[in-house]
């Protein structure tokens, strides 16, 4: 499993009991939600990846289970990892989720890449 599913299932509605342009994509060896075409959680091994407001960055930092995303070796401020030990309950998980939502409505798109 190269993903947690239960986590992703959780996620996933939580999104979409909000959100209805959602759009799944599997990246980064997880599974990514993106919302409004735009990159917004997603679940990789066993944490949540949470792209947030990079004006909230540093106080998410101080969140227990909450680490700066390094997937590829170097920092990306505006992305956090979230441990699933910290996203137990329904609340933990909301949280985590609406900080990525909350963004998401005036995050810019990424570029998209010519072939």
């Amino acid at each position: 499993m190269a993903y947690d599913e239960k986590l992703a299932g959780r996620t996933r509605e939580l999104i979409a009991a909000v959100q209805s342009n959602i759009e799944e994509k599997k990246m980064f060896g997880g599974l990514c939600f993106m919302v409004n075409n735009k990159m917004c959680i997603g679940v990789e091994k066993d944490r949540l990846m949470v792209r947030l407001d990079p004006s909230v960055y540093e106080t998410a930092l101080e969140k227990d289970g909450c680490t700066p995303m390094d997937f590829t070796g170097r920092v990306m401020k505006g992305y956090v990892f979230v441990d699933k030990t910290m996203l137990q309950t329904k609340k933990q998980l909301s949280y985590w989720v609406d900080l990525a939502l909350d963004y998401n409505s005036f995050a810019k798109p990424s570029k998209k890449r010519t072939k």
